[in-house]
C-alpha cells in the first residue's frame, strides 16, 4: 500500500493510463474519464470516513462478467464458457485499526460489519452485509489475519444487468482482503470459490461458481466444474472485433427482486432428478439415462424438472462445441450455438419468464426485438440467471448502429450496451 497522496500524484503523471486502458478503456480517448473515475473513488474514501491523504491505502478492481454458454449449468457441475467485460467495482481501501469492516457502495447505505465469528445470520440474508461477512469469515477461517477496513466502492455493473453484480462484489471484497490482510496469497479460483460460499451460505442464493470464477480470473475462460473444488480453467482467445462483431448486452427493463424463489427452482429440478438415480448432480449422469426413464420422471417430479434436465445435458456439450468453434476461427459455427443455446434456455430450462407472469414478459419481448433487429444475422440469447435482468447479442459490426437504434426505440434509450472483453479479473490497480 502506499500514501494516497503519492497515488494521486501518479494518476496525475499518467503512471496508471495503461493499467487504466486495459482495464476500462476502448482507447486513449477513454483514459482522462478513468482516470477522473480513480480521483473520485478515492475523493469519495477521503469523504466517506474522514481519511487524509496520508492513509495508506490500495486502489482495486472486479469485473462484471458476461456468459456466453452453459445456462445454469454450474451448479449441476457443468461446464461454462464466460467472458469478463469492462464494467467494474472500483474501490479504495485501507485498514482501519478495528474489527468493523466500513464498505461504502456509492448511492448506497453505508454497510458495518463487526466481525464477531458468529457466522452467517438471518437478519443479514439477501443483503450486501451478508456478502462482507462471508467474505471475511472464509478468509479467517483459513487462517489469515482479518481484521477491519474501509472502502468506498463506484460501479457501473449496476444490479439486475444480468452483469453479476453481485459476484463482482464479492470478487472486490476478496481482492481487498487479499491484499490487505493475507499478502495476495490467494489466487483468483481460490477467491471465486470464496465468493461463492459467501453467497451460499451466507447470502443464501445457491448459486453456482460460473461468475465469481469469470470474474476473478478475467478474459475469455472455458471453466469444467466437474470438481468444484478444482475447477479446470482454460484461458480463452477471443477477438470479436476482429471477427467482425460487437457483444451488445441488452437490458430488458425488468429487475431481479423477489425472484430468489424462481432461480432456486432450477438447481432444486435439476438435483431432484439426479437424486432419483442416487447422485448428487445431473453431471454424474447420462442423457440417455434420464430418457431411458422418462415416464418415471415425469409422473415424480413433473415435466418442468425433466425439460430443465434434458437442457443441462445439451447445453453442457454445447460449451465443449463452442470453444471448440472458437479455437479454430470457426465464428459462424460459433453463432449457430450460440442461437441453439438460447433456443434450449427458453423451450427446456423455462427461464424466460417467472411463472405466471402474464401482462409482463420483459425478457420475451427483449429476445422478440433483438431477433427482428438482427434479420437473421449474429446471434442472441438470455442473458445469466434469467427471469429478468439482460439478453445477450452477437451484432455484425456493420450494423451496430441500425442494431442499437432499433432496440432502443423498443427498450428505452441507453438499454442497449456494447461491451468488450476484459482481459484482466480481480486485480490491485495500485498499492
Amino acid at each position: 500500500m502506499t500514501e494516497l497522496s503519492a497515488l494521486l500524484q501518479a494518476l496525475e503523471e499518467g503512471k496508471l493510463d495503461q493499467t487504466l486502458c486495459t482495464l476500462r478503456c476502448h482507447g486513449q480517448e477513454e483514459v482522462p474519464a478513468a482516470r477522473a473515475r480513480v480521483a473520485h473513488v478515492v475523493q469519495g474514501f477521503q469523504t466517506a470516513f474522514g481519511r487524509g491523504e496520508d492513509t495508506q491505502g490500495a486502489i482495486l478492481t472486479a469485473p462484471g462478467r458476461t456468459e456466453i454458454c452453459g445456462n445454469h449449468t454450474d451448479h449441476q457441475h457443468g461446464r461454462v464458457l464466460a467472458a469478463a467485460v469492462n464494467l467494474d467495482f472500483l474501490a479504495c481501501a485501507a485498514p482501519n485499526g478495528t474489527n468493523t469492516i466500513r464498505f461504502q457502495s456509492e448511492g448506497w447505505p453505508m454497510v458495518e460489519v463487526a466481525l464477531d465469528g458468529d457466522g452467517p445470520r438471518d437478519s443479514e440474508k439477501e443483503s450486501t452485509p451478508a456478502l462482507v461477512r462471508g467474505m471475511a469469515d472464509r478468509i479467517a477461517a483459513l487462517g489469515y489475519p482479518v481484521s477491519g477496513f474501509d472502502a468506498y466502492a463506484v460501479s457501473d455493473v449496476l444490479p439486475g444487468s444480468g452483469l453479476s453484480s453481485s459476484a463482482a462484489c464479492e470478487v472486490l471484497l476478496g481482492v481487498v482482503l487479499n491484499h490487505l490482510f493475507c499478502q495476495d496469497a490467494l489466487d483468483a479460483v481460490t477467491i471465486a470459490q470464496i465468493g461463492q460460499y459467501a453467497e451460499n451460505v451466507y447470502f443464501g442464493k445457491p448459486s453456482g461458481l460460473m461468475d465469481q470464477t469469470a470474474s476473478s480470473v478475467g478474459g475469455a475462460v472455458a471453466i469444467d466444474f466437474a470438481d468444484p473444488a478444482k475447477p479446470v480453467v482454460e484461458p480463452m482467445q477471443v477477438d470479436l472485433n476482429a471477427a467482425g462483431y460487437a457483444l451488445c448486452i441488452i437490458d430488458s427493463g425488468a429487475d431481479h427482486a423477489d425472484l430468489t424463489a424462481e432461480y432456486a427452482a432450477i438447481p432444486q429440478d435439476m438435483k431432484g432428478i439426479a437424486g432419483w438415480f442416487g447422485k448428487s448432480v445431473l453431471r454424474e449422469l447420462t442423457q440417455a439415462e434420464v430418457l431411458d426413464n422418462l415416464p418415471a420422471l415425469r409422473k415424480q417430479f413433473g415435466d418442468r424438472a425433466v425439460l430443465r434436465a434434458l437442457h443441462f445435458f445439451a447445453d453442457d456439450q454445447r460449451v465443449a462445441e463452442e470453444t471448440a468453434a472458437l479455437k479454430r476461427g470457426d465464428f459462424d459455427a460459433f453463432l449457430t450455438l450460440v442461437k441453439e443455446s438460447g433456443r434450449s434456455s427458453w423451450m427446456y430450462l423455462q427461464n424466460i419468464v417467472p411463472a405466471g407472469a402474464v401482462q409482463e414478459q420483459a425478457m420475451a419481448v427483449a429476445l422478440a426485438v433483438a431477433e427482428q433487429a438482427l434479420a437473421g444475422r449474429g446471434a442472441y440469447r438470455v442473458h445469466g440467471g434469467g427471469f429478468a435482468g439482460t439478453i445477450q447479442a452477437f451484432v455484425p459490426l456493420d450494423m451496430l448502429s441500425q442494431f442499437r437504434s432499433q432496440v432502443e426505440q423498443v427498450l428505452g434509450e441507453g438499454s442497449c450496451h456494447v461491451l468488450s472483453i476484459r482481459p484482466v479479473g480481480g486485480a490491485v490497480v495500485w498499492g
